[in-house]
């Protein structure tokens, strides 16, 4: 009888062996697994919302969580185009790319950030040069 229930032994033994040879126990100091996320620019705030006046964005710098959507409200008087970096491919985050136009007064979402970059720049694809339509998302 006792035979019986040898493969299912042997089969938790070697099961409990992988476990401890993948994984680390609490406190090991061990570092294995993800890597941290990059340090979010200085000034970074969290926030889900960034609002454009005076041609300029506030806060330029901001910080979301991974799969979060970012608001773009424009309290300009004039139309803005917003777009993910690099100016003109908007290749880096196309999360941003779903803003795109926005007239006065409108507001508009980027697609959930799921991005696999931990910085996405953004800026305004009709005045790609203006520092203050400039900023950065960090996703965490």
């Amino acid at each position: 009888m006792r035979n019986r229930h040898w493969p299912v032994a042997a089969a938790l033994t070697a099961a409990a062996a992988f476990a401890i040879a993948c994984g680390s126990s609490p406190g090991s100091g061990s570092t294995s697994g993800p890597s941290s996320p990059a340090t979010a620019p200085s000034g970074a705030v969290a926030t889900q919302t960034i609002t454009i006046s005076n041609n300029t964005v506030s806060p330029k710098n901001i910080i979301a969580a991974r799969g979060s959507q970012v608001t773009f409200v424009n309290s300009d008087t004039v139309s803005h185009n917003m777009f993910s970096d690099p100016h003109p491919d908007h290749t880096d985050c196309p999360e941003i790319n779903a803003v795109g136009f926005l007239a006065p007064g409108q507001t508009r979402r980027t697609d959930n950030m799921i991005t696999n970059r931990t910085v996405c720049g953004f800026h305004d694809h009709d005045l790609p040069n203006v520092a203050g339509l400039q900023g950065s998302i960090t996703i965490q």
